[in-house]
């Protein structure tokens, strides 16, 4: 089990990135915008830098929705596979039998 205080700093990134996600989509057109004058897109670049960092998408960290361990996560599943073993291996998961030769 992950620590709680990760994984709960991350929640509070989820959070962030969806309540400014707007404002920051919008800024960022703003300054990727070729025909706006420089200073109007400079002033827009100096408005979303003062945004918080965790409002950036990149600083989300997949973690297993079970366990909240960030390695070995496969994002279809969102889980990682020492919790996707258990569950299989308990029979939780229809159609997952363990393999053997």
């Amino acid at each position: 089990m992950a620590k709680t205080s990760a994984i709960h700093r991350n929640k509070k990134r989820v959070a962030m990135v969806k309540s400014l996600a707007a404002k920051r989509a919008r800024l960022k057109a703003v300054t990727m915008d070729q025909k706006l004058q420089p200073e109007e897109r400079f002033a827009a670049s100096l408005k979303l830098a003062a945004l918080p960092r965790n409002s950036s998408r990149v600083r989300i960290h997949n973690r297993c929705e079970i366990s909240g361990r960030p390695k070995a996560y496969y994002r279809k599943l969102r889980m990682s596979r020492i919790a996707l073993r258990d569950m299989a291996s308990s029979g939780q998961i229809p159609g997952m039998v363990k393999s053997s030769w």
